[in-house]
């Protein structure tokens, strides 16, 4: 089950269920079915928090990926900075709906594997990206 939670933040709006559907048909592609995944959205304050905690790292992020999937699931909490999101998106001159859905597929896509730790890795997650945003 995909829930969408907010801490500490106004919800974004979204379409959830269109959403889901779109996380489970990425997932598909990659040959995960869909666990239990939640999305937190929340402010770059309550992001540091969490990467302070968790992770040990004392800087802003767009997203935190826990994952706790198997190999044929993908589960996990996914924090999503709503903040970063919106600067994000206005570096990059795209709308901030358009950079939520980067940033949500983004988590999912580290949950099937995929990484972004090296130049070459992350040019792979962009492609992979934007991929899975044109069938969105």
């Amino acid at each position: 089950m995909i829930h969408f939670t907010a801490e500490h933040i106004d919800m974004p709006a979204l379409d959830q269920a269109r959403i889901s559907r779109w996380i489970r048909a990425v997932a598909a592609e990659y040959g995960f079915g869909v666990g239990n995944l939640n999305y937190i959205f929340c402010s770059d304050e309550h992001e540091l928090e969490v990467n302070r905690s968790f992770l040990g790292h004392d800087y802003y992020t767009d997203v935190i990926t826990f994952d706790y999937s198997t190999p044929s699931v993908i589960s996990g909490d996914i924090f999503i900075s709503l903040d970063t999101v919106r600067s994000n998106a206005e570096q990059v001159g795209a709308g901030f709906e358009d950079e939520l859905r980067r940033i949500i597929i983004h988590g999912a896509l580290h949950l099937t594997g995929q990484g972004d730790k090296t130049p070459e890795t992350k040019a792979q997650m962009t492609d992979k990206e934007n991929r899975a945003l044109g069938i969105y």
